[in-house]
């Protein structure tokens, strides 16, 4: 089979001549039409018009108007569906068989996908309108129609649920990357640091010996250092506002006490709240060696802060990763015990790569009475991951998104709300039919809320509504507390 999808065998394509009608023995080998009479399998005749391709021959291509349904007689024709930047191929066509029937019925007018012939390959094409019109008129056809129609369109929402679970996934795992990479940059950072403030300890320690220090000195100065540390661990953040004030004072201090670049050790010293009273007591234990004491009490100090960062670096990181087990509850059956709130946290964690771009204000007001719901763990947070994410979306920038929690009886009820432009009245209606959405392409498939109404209504026995006006758009889902063992 050719690989060439150039633009010019295209353009040539979609100019191939039809060589006349196909016979009344072609159609009967498609089984849509095997239990039609000769009069009506004539209808058919007349309305078709008879194509022989080659290797490579385009028929129909994505995203162009559809041709109608086609007949397939002889030969195969492969499908690919493009996906960014490549085309993903589908079934392959392999004839005798019909292809775009149902399409054509339900009026979608624009191909989604794009054949080509594998070989030679004979087959007919029956524009919409007539295509139609034989449907409707006769019922052995209509019946062959409507049996296929479930299936496939199953097979299609099916194949859009996992673009769109695949696509979800795509963007939160670039998201998770991007926060995992920044506490790790800072980690390593702050290991590279750290191993230069242990150099520092390493050589002031043969400097002490070297020079002779008695032990008094000596004792004086790890007393020194041993407040300085323990000054540094019991400082706040809000001790540490008053650090930079004290910079310049320190600085001044430790240059005439003769401190190695002492605009470096004055921030580690005012961080940790000492003076220039603590500064003139180090040179007074240390006398000749006082510069060596001054960057190995520096030394000291940058060591506790790094360990400390390192500390909130790797937490930060198991947070991230425990919020995305439980996230997806992992390690657990399918049906849990789930806290709301918890899970509601961890999706805005694994959205928060989103947020960190915008001033989007959260607020939660969560119902502390409210029991654990049995439910789909899973599967709920994929709901609160398409409310709250279309929530961001639809406030751009900034805005201000409210979570609300509540109990009302056996039931358990979330609403999600922004203060966004809100829904259009003339498509507020349809914002749960599959395949629908506002998004502009190739951000959304139609599919997000859909999906939520059904792990909602169809999985959970519950009710996922919607209130909007322009300032306020509120989606509220609603469900049992036993809601996932519910017959």
């Amino acid at each position: 089979m050719s690989t060439d999808t150039g633009h010019h065998t295209d353009a040539a394509n979609r100019d191939l001549t039809p060589t006349g009608h196909p016979t009344l023995e072609d159609l009967r080998t498609i089984d849509l039409l095997s239990e039609l009479s000769d009069e009506q399998l004539q209808l058919w005749s007349d309305a078709a018009e008879l194509y022989e391709v080659q290797d490579g021959s385009t028929i129909s291509r994505e995203g162009e108007e559809s041709l109608g349904t086609i007949l397939v007689f002889e030969g195969t024709l492969h499908g690919t569906m493009r996906q960014g930047d490549h085309e993903e191929p589908l079934s392959d066509q392999v004839g005798p068989t019909w292809v775009g029937a149902i399409q054509t019925l339900t009026g979608d007018l624009n191909n989604g996908l794009t054949l080509r012939a594998a070989g030679a390959a004979r087959y007919a094409v029956v524009p919409p309108e007539p295509f139609t019109d034989l449907v409707v008129s006769q019922r052995p056809v209509f019946h062959q129609v409507m049996s296929r129609m479930r299936p496939v369109m199953q097979s299609m929402t099916q194949r859009e649920q996992n673009r769109e679970r695949l696509t979800s996934l795509g963007t939160m795992a670039a998201g998770l990357a991007h926060e995992l990479n920044n506490p790790a940059a800072a980690a390593r950072r702050t290991a590279s640091d750290l191993a230069d403030a242990l150099e520092i300890l390493s050589r002031s320690t043969a400097v002490f010996v070297e020079s002779g220090i008695e032990r008094e000195q000596a004792v004086e100065l790890v007393d020194l250092q041993t407040r300085a540390l323990q000054s540094c661990a019991n400082r706040t953040a809000l001790d540490a506002l008053d650090a930079a004030d004290r910079e310049d004072e320190l600085q001044d201090a430790l240059e005439e006490a003769g401190a190695p670049e002492p605009w470096t050790l004055a921030e580690s010293y005012a961080t940790a709240g000492l003076d220039g009273a603590f500064v003139q007591q180090v040179a007074d234990a240390a006398g000749p060696v006082t510069s060596s004491a001054l960057r190995w009490i520096g030394a000291s100090l940058s060591a506790r802060h790094m360990a400390r960062e390192l500390t909130d670096s790797t937490d930060q990181m198991s947070q991230l990763v425990k919020a995305v087990k439980q996230y997806a509850y992992m390690d657990q059956g399918e049906v849990v015990q789930v806290d709301l709130r918890e899970g509601l946290e961890n999706t805005l964690m694994i959205l928060g790569h989103k947020l960190k771009k915008t001033t989007i204000e959260i607020s939660r007001d969560y119902d502390e009475s409210l029991g654990k719901v049995t439910a789909h763990g899973a599967e709920l947070n994929q709901v609160w991951t398409n409310l709250l994410d279309n929530a961001i979306d639809a406030l751009g920038s900034s805005g201000h998104i409210s979570i609300v929690t509540r109990g009302d009886g056996d039931c358990a009820e979330v609403d999600i709300a922004d203060d966004g432009p809100g829904i259009p009245p003339e498509v507020r209606d349809r914002v749960f039919d599959p395949f629908f959405t506002t998004k502009e392409v190739g951000r959304g498939t139609g599919l997000g809320l859909d999906t939520a109404r059904r792990i909602i209504v169809d999985r959970h026995h519950g009710s996922l509504t919607l209130e909007t006006r322009p300032g306020r758009t509120m989606f509220r889902a609603r469900m049992p507390l036993d809601a996932a063992t519910r017959a």
